[in-house]
């Protein structure tokens, strides 16, 4: 299953060139993939009150093509692979069909201080 997020580039978004600045494509699937948790019927805020959060362990992304100002762009977001605390979710940015940004995000679950924890078992479910 491919999950797809809209994201417009704002003005903000560009360096001194107009084209997205590098970080900001972190910020853009990091915001898929929290549109993603919230798909699978995950409350990120009651999980934390339940001393649990998510936590990016790796990122490996390679930067192909510029977006610039304006464009439309989509995220688009699958798992790759899941154990009982880590979650490997492949990532794409897109203007049109044109890869822009791909990265390979491995995320896993924590307890606040810091101590691995099994993915919710309602996700593990979901995903398997």
């Amino acid at each position: 299953m491919i999950h797809v997020f809209p994201v417009r580039v704002y003005y903000e978004d560009t360096d001194m060139a107009g084209i997205v600045y590098h970080a900001n494509y972190l910020k853009f699937i990091e915001r898929a993939r929290s549109d993603w948790v919230k798909e699978q019927g995950l409350d990120q805020n009651a999980m934390r009150e339940d001393g649990i959060v998510f936590v990016v362990r790796r990122i490996e992304c390679d930067y192909l093509h510029p977006a610039k100002y304006d464009d439309a762009l989509e995220v688009r977001t699958s798992v790759k692979a899941m154990t009982g605390v880590r979650l490997i979710m492949a990532q794409e940015v897109l203007r049109g069909e044109e890869v822009l940004f791909r990265a390979e995000v491995t995320a896993v679950c924590a307890t606040l201080d810091g101590h691995p924890a099994r993915l919710p078992a309602g996700l593990r479910k979901k995903v398997h």
